[in-house]
């Protein structure tokens, strides 16, 4: 694949200092035609593959005006993309107070996969983030601050405040009594079995809170998910025993958030209040939380191809070590001119060198000018922040670093070209592609391909279901403890390769 200058040490075998071997491993790897057409070839195909989705993305909404470029994201106090739509029964309030309900009840409907194409499969039911409770905000404005405490479908109390902020109360699925608080800019949710003895689940503060705020019961219940999209659900709950303190007036109902038909007037899938004796049933549909496929493109997906760009960086990195083997210039045992952890480290920094710049050249590239081309074509993106655009390029080619490392250890100990490559595939490239087609996501917790978390460009919410492919956004592990895992895997190979190679060296008397 290359052709090199062998590495000749003036000074006697074993005493090459590790600056001058490291310099001869850079003279060498550029020297090498091939090699450096490698990492040509991986900046290429992965820019390519991401522009190419850039400029193939369209997106189109239907609104009240027709058919069009869909709306820019609703933000939440955080800069993070949001969904904000729920009914809720609510009155004003001045200064403190509180509000306590029973939810006695919660029902539903969800729709399901057509079992008769065309006729619409509606069942009872609800999906385990549907939500139903006790809420305060400073308006009925989307995407401003809230809190809530709520009941779920599947997964118990909650308090949930600001979108992306949940904290978990008890495993409560039946009858449960809820209380909201205000004492100034602080909120405080409670829960209880029987109305009589309270447990606190949390509390949070909410700066900036104005005097009079809207508090109230809500319902709302985000789509049953199917692949890649949300098809309709809904929530009805029951409140009972409710009790207002610091607010007196009648109730006023409003669907928050509600979407329109195309005639923008009829609204789509409307939520709906019903008084009955002391009771009020509150349904409704939509969600307040992180919104992560709805929200927009991510910046992510310009690194889609990230796999197969690496692809050419592992057989460079392979190669780097198996051409002096199969040549005879480094033998079977490593001899000691150079020492053979010296050398192994040496190769390893300036193949990983040049992988990190390769990997910064690309991400640089396709991350930036990506984006530039989605808003282009007037597609809706997901926020991100400098900080985290930086993070992902960064990462990006940090990743490509350790992948690099990593199959050069795998090269140092398998000793043949094929297999070694065919390892680095296995282990970076296929659970990338079977977690991008929804198989085995928990392939990215375990193997070297938990480093693409670290491209991430959206959080994985507890609080929120999404597809486990990588194309919805999905990443087991956080962005940095993915990273560690590659990392991981590449010191280890390393590391391993040295000792092997030294151990083998020390039974052995080095080749003058």
């Amino acid at each position: 694949m290359s052709s090199f200058t062998p590495y000749r040490s003036s000074q006697r075998a074993g005493q090459d200092r590790f600056p001058q071997v490291l310099h001869a491993e850079w003279t060498k790897f550029r020297s090498g035609l091939g090699w450096m057409l490698a990492m040509a070839a991986s900046v290429l195909v992965t820019v390519s593959l991401g522009l190419l989705i850039a400029g193939g993305a369209r997106t189109a909404c239907v609104t009240g005006k027709g058919e069009g470029p869909c709306p820019a994201p609703l933000v939440g106090p955080d800069g993070t993309a949001v969904s904000d739509r729920y009914y809720f029964v609510h009155q004003p309030l001045k200064g403190n107070g509180s509000i306590t309900a029973r939810v006695s009840d919660m029902t539903g409907q969800i729709r399901l996969p057509d079992a008769i194409p065309g006729v619409r499969n509606v069942k009872e039911g609800v999906v385990p983030w549907a939500k139903a409770g006790l809420l305060v905000r400073q308006s009925l404005k989307q995407g401003t601050p809230y809190a809530a405490v709520m009941l779920t479908g599947s997964h118990g109390v909650r308090m949930q405040y600001n979108f992306t902020h949940d904290v978990p109360g008890g495993p409560h699925n039946g009858p449960q009594w809820l209380r909201l608080t205000r004492s100034g800019d602080t909120i405080t949710g409670y829960e209880s079995d029987d109305g009589k003895t309270w447990t606190e689940v949390s509390t949070v503060k909410l700066t900036g809170l104005p005097e009079t705020v809207e508090i109230g019961l809500f319902a709302t219940s985000p789509g049953a998910l199917w692949e890649m999209a949300k098809a309709f659900a809904q929530a009805t709950a029951t409140f009972d025993q409710i009790t207002l303190q610091g607010a007196n007036g009648s109730w006023r109902h409003d669907d928050v958030g509600v979407s329109l038909e195309s005639d923008g007037k009829t609204p789509h899938h409307p939520g709906r209040a019903v008084e009955s004796g002391d009771k009020l049933l509150v349904t409704g549909s939509g969600d307040i939380g992180p919104a992560t496929v709805e929200g927009g493109l991510r910046a992510d997906l310009m690194l889609i191809g990230g796999a197969l760009g690496l692809i050419p960086v592992l057989v460079a990195a392979v190669t780097f070590f198996t051409a002096e083997h199969r040549r005879g210039l480094i033998r079977t045992n490593l001899p000691a001119e150079p020492h053979p952890a010296r050398l192994l480290a040496a190769k390893a920094m300036v193949v990983g060198a040049v992988a990190f710049v390769a990997g910064l050249a690309t991400s640089g590239a396709v991350v930036p000018v990506g984006l530039a081309i989605l808003r282009a074509n007037q597609n809706p993106i997901q926020p991100i922040t400098l900080g985290t655009e930086l993070r992902v390029i960064v990462g990006y080619a940090a990743l490509t670093a350790a992948a690099a490392v990593l199959a050069l250890g795998l090269a140092a100990l398998v000793k043949r070209g094929i297999v070694a490559i065919g390892l680095a595939i296995a282990l970076i490239v296929v659970p990338y592609l079977l977690a991008a087609a929804g198989q085995a996501p928990w392939l990215l917790m375990i193997t070297p391909a938990a480093g693409f978390a670290i491209t991430q460009s959206i959080p994985t919410f507890a609080h929120v279901d999404v597809d486990q492919s990588l194309l919805g956004g999905y990443y087991p592990l956080p962005p940095w403890a993915g990273l560690t895992v590659t990392c991981g895997y590449a010191t280890l190979a390393l590391g391993a390769a040295i000792a092997v190679h030294r151990r083998k060296t020390s039974r052995q008397a080095p080749l003058l």
